[in-house]
């Protein structure tokens, strides 16, 4: 297109500043000088008019050095809000930000890139926020204005709004102000502030104003308050201002507000009896909840089970490659049955793989039957939480037949809650099928605090006061409405419609809700004067713009978005174009949308990256999730294969790295970006992983049959490569492992987060072994990749490729690696030692040994690792000289070994070389 191609021509004045999010959501607030950079004025001023917030942050810097710094803007964002608008003033020469088509965006950021220039960054920092930071250099005296521009609905969250404003400026800043000014037209009922870092001194600096539809809160310190110490110069200003409060609710009907030819409706009625609810807990107790998660999923249930209500009906079932249910059917919460229920929990343990499609199905079968036997109550509401930390690894492993048997089972007549425990679930495999069946998914991180984040989600949803919610609007005068079907509404929460008033002649708004609720159906009628409601707005200063109309395309493009997840196909295209589509029109970062700012042509050297989505923090199906890469633009030459670089900076500016390489074409496309390293290398992105490539334990109830291997007994058979040789701690006996994989996948062979090290490896297109390695290191950060060509280290120093043949040590830190005759050894402190061996006379395979295994933590899982932790041999069949079988029971599940003779490839490789082990067979999907 003309835009397109004009975009792409850009020379010479701007560098391109690519600010990509995969669906931003935000708040505030941060910002960062040193070595001369002084912030001299900080401001955040944020408006809030019925529940929606508008907020905007201006920064303004001074280098007081006598040469040339670098300043750079930082500010944490919540998960709820858009991006509006980015500029930066440097000397008086304002470089804006524009919002355009993503994929424009990126043809105008690769255009910048090859022309050696730069860009920005925002990432996922925690549970609720996300970082955008954008860097620029500023001459000895030049000041830079930096102003950012974001807009969120507040949602309603267990009675009350909150506004979250990350306080974090990391010096002394001497103008310095929070301004929080809210409306309310149906009147403030309460309204509080807390703070992590408030002192006596500073808590004099905090003032608010309350009356009974506005509020004004301010927090103005002075440089002295600010101070840790009169003597230091360290700000005190470090933690989260939180700013909470509810509305009055005088009707039951909701509240409307109309403005510009908008309307919104807030419906959430007050002091309604609850539902009586039905709710089946299904828990994963499989292999990797082994530790704290099993103890803080205990923890959470036995306090969650004191909640329920004694009218209530409830069940438990537990799940890994095995369901236990805990009673046949629904029971009511007495205090017999609560008391047994947490000797149940008690008593919950951790073993074997992962089985969600027959746990579910189980659920929905539980509450079927109740429901068949009219054992519970009337009018009575049904949920489903399911809990789980990995991906389907037992039973019916792929994810789009469990989300359609998930779906086809419970055809609406429950609600499906799926809480994903840490990273190593497939999060929009739980979301989708969570939204399919209305509910949501909700991610636990692993923390100290799990159980109370279960807790909490559990008391968001314990108190069901509506369903099958409908609010009618009159089709002649009403269009663009968003969604206004619900099936439930939880008390503590909020039902959100916006729409679009057609006929300009309309004096009178009306509407109709209808409802089930405990006392049985329910309807309400609205009924409005729109002049009067405008002209009430009109009269405020709070309101900015056309703040109903931003509201409406906000939460339509939430919705949209919302969908895409279940849609497909021509479905999916349109909806996305929806989005699009408006997110240009109102200015909105996106999935869709991407900001590009420009800059001045002598800046070098910022990040950039893709904004990840919830979705794509966590590993998808082959246990990775891909963002973007890098390769690097000067040194040595780099293998043919496509291949990258993952740089995750931690917050002392340290780049950790993983790589993924992809031996195959796989017709994926990723984005591109450039990434300066801690050395100040730069590297051109090709594709990332997003954080550390972690991935359930892979198990499986049976052996896979195939061909029988050669026996100790037949010295005239051919004797085979193994792909994997294990001698576990404690064991003489070795076991061989053969993978049947599918071409070109990836499989994670060992996940350790214990002791800091992954490694995967990869299928080969033609012959089903692994022809390639991935080892990836935390502390130090380094990425080993080992292919028949090549060995690529990759560090926060650069990248070293080694040749098998005339090979260089690498030592970095605590960290050796080596290769001598043929083998591939990397030792690190405190960590296992891995060896790879390599052929070069038959170019068959590779072979990856371990030692030092006694260091794995009791967190190892993986392909490989989940053998290192409580496996067993069968001693009676393994101690016989003359026995040909035997059984391993690895992670709860009992596979057949067969003692065969195999290729010896723990030493210098000799074909003659074999070595007796206990082969076991296994299929990796």
């Amino acid at each position: 297109s003309a835009e397109r191609n004009r975009c792409l021509k850009m020379e010479g004045q701007a560098l391109g500043i690519l600010l990509v999010f995969s669906s931003i959501q935000l708040a505030f607030i941060a910002a960062t000088s040193e070595n001369g950079i002084d912030i001299y004025s900080l401001h955040v001023d944020c408006r809030v008019t019925s529940r929606f917030a508008h907020s905007m942050i201006t920064s303004k810097v001074v280098n007081r050095a006598n040469e040339s710094k670098e300043a750079t803007f930082e500010v944490e964002l919540p998960k709820t809000a858009f991006i509006t608008n980015f500029s930066m003033t440097i000397d008086r020469v304002k470089y804006p930000g524009t919002i355009k088509e993503k994929q424009i965006a990126q043809e105008q950021y690769d255009s910048a890139v090859s022309r050696g220039q730069s860009a920005g960054l925002v990432k996922a920092t925690g549970r609720m926020m996300e970082t955008f930071q954008v860097s620029v250099n500023v001459a000895a005296g030049g000041k830079v204005t930096f102003e950012l521009i974001y807009e969120e609905l507040l949602k309603r969250r267990l009675g009350k709004y909150q506004l979250l404003i990350k306080v974090k400026p990391k010096q002394l800043v001497k103008h310095f102000q929070i301004d929080v000014h809210i409306l309310e037209p149906q009147g403030i009922r309460f309204l509080e502030t807390n703070s992590t870092f408030m002192t006596n001194e500073l808590s004099e600096a905090l003032t608010k104003s309350v009356n009974e539809t506005k509020a004004h809160v301010s927090f103005k310190p002075t440089i002295d308050q600010q101070r840790k110490s009169p003597d230091l110069e360290d700000s005190l200003l470090d933690g989260d201002l939180m700013i909470n409060y509810d509305v009055k609710r005088s009707t039951s009907s909701g509240d409307v507000q109309i403005i510009n030819g908008y309307f919104v409706h807030y419906f959430a009625p007050a002091q309604m009896p609850t539902l009586r609810k039905n709710v089946i807990f299904v828990i994963d107790t499989s292999g990797s909840m082994q530790g704290r998660k099993i103890i803080q999923t205990r923890e959470a249930l036995l306090k969650i089970i004191d909640d329920i209500s004694p009218e209530d009906h409830f069940n438990l079932i537990t799940f890994s490659s095995k369901i236990a249910v805990w009673k046949n059917s629904m029971i009511k919460a007495t205090e017999e049955n609560i008391r047994e229920a947490k000797h149940f929990i008690k008593s919950i343990a951790a073993n074997s793989a992962t089985n969600i499609n027959d746990a579910l199905l189980t659920a929905v079968t539980v509450l079927d039957e109740a429901t068949k036997k009219e054992s519970l109550p009337e009018g009575s509401i049904s949920i489903i939480i399911l809990l789980t930390d990995g991906q389907p690894t037992s039973g019916e492993r792929d994810i789009g037949i469990i989300q359609d048997n998930v779906k086809k089972s419970i055809m609406e007549k429950y609600t499906l809650f799926c809480l994903g425990f840490g990273f190593d679930v497939d999060y929009q495999f739980l979301q989708k099928m969570a939204l399919e069946n209305g509910g949501l998914a909700r991610r636990i991180y692993e923390d100290s605090d799990s159980a109370l984040q279960l807790q909490d989600f559990y008391q968001e949803v314990a108190n069901p006061i509506l369903m099958q919610i409908e609010l009618q609007y009159p089709d002649n005068s009403i269009s663009q409405l968003t969604e206004n079907n619900f099936r439930q509404l939880f008390d503590g929460s909020e039902i959100i419609v916006a729409g679009r008033i057609d006929n300009n002649d309309l004096d009178i708004f009306t509407a109709e809700i209808k409802a089930k609720a405990h006392s049985g159906n329910l309807v309400y009628k609205v009924e409005e004067n729109i002049k009067e409601k405008e002209e009430a707005l009109k009269q405020n200063h709070y309101v900015f713009g056309s703040f109903i109309e931003r509201l409406w395309a906000y939460l339509t493009i939430q919705q949209l978005l919302e969908q895409v997840i279940s849609a497909e196909g021509e479905a999916r295209k349109d909806l996305e174009q929806k989005a699009l589509e408006l997110s240009l029109k109102y200015s909105f970062v996106t999935s869709l949308a991407s900001m590009v700012v420009t800059k001045p042509e002598d800046q070098e050297g910022s990040m950039v990256a893709d904004k990840p989505t919830e979705d794509s923090q966590t590993t998808v199906q082959k246990s990775f999730a891909y963002v973007s890469l890098g390769r690097r633009r000067q040194g040595a030459a780099m293998p043919n294969q496509h291949y990258g670089y993952h740089h995750h900076v931690n917050g002392h500016g340290h780049h950790s790295a993983g790589v993924q390489w992809d031996p195959g074409n796989s017709g994926k496309h990723f984005s591109v970006q450039r990434i300066t390293g801690k050395s100040g290398r730069q590297y051109h992105p090709t594709r990332i992983l997003v954080d550390y490539p972690i991935v359930r334990a892979l198990t499986t109830t049976a052996p896979l049959i195939q061909p029988p291997e050669p026996s100790v007994n037949s010295p005239s058979a051919t004797v085979k490569h193994p792909d994997f040789i294990m001698q576990l701690p404690n064991q003489e006996d070795f076991i061989c492992l053969n993978v049947n994989g599918k071409r070109n996948s990836i499989i994670t062979l060992i996940a350790d987060s214990g002791i800091g090290v992954w490694v995967n490896g990869t299928i080969g297109s033609q012959r089903r072994n692994v022809v390639s390695f991935e080892i990836t290191y935390k502390d130090p950060d380094v990425v080993v990749y080992v292919s028949k060509d090549k060995i690529m280290v990759e560090s926060a120093k650069g990248t070293t490729v080694m040749d098998w043949k005339n090979p260089p040590s690498f030592i970095l830190n605590s960290m050796t690696i080596s290769v001598d005759e043929d083998i591939l050894t990397i030792t690190a402190d405190g960590k296992i030692t891995i060896s790879i061996s390599y052929s070069q006379s038959s170019k068959c395979c590779l072979g990856l040994h371990l030692m030092d295994v006694h260091r794995f933590s009791n967190s190892v899982t993986g392909l490989i690792g989940q053998f290192y932790f409580n496996t067993t041999m069968d001693t009676n069949m393994r101690d016989n000289p003359t026995a040909q079988e035997t059984s391993v029971t690895v992670q709860g599940n009992k596979i057949k070994a067969t003692r065969t003779l195999k290729r010896n490839y723990k030493t210098k490789l000799n074909p003659n070389d074999t070595i007796s082990c206990w082969l076991v067979n296994w299929k990796w999907n």
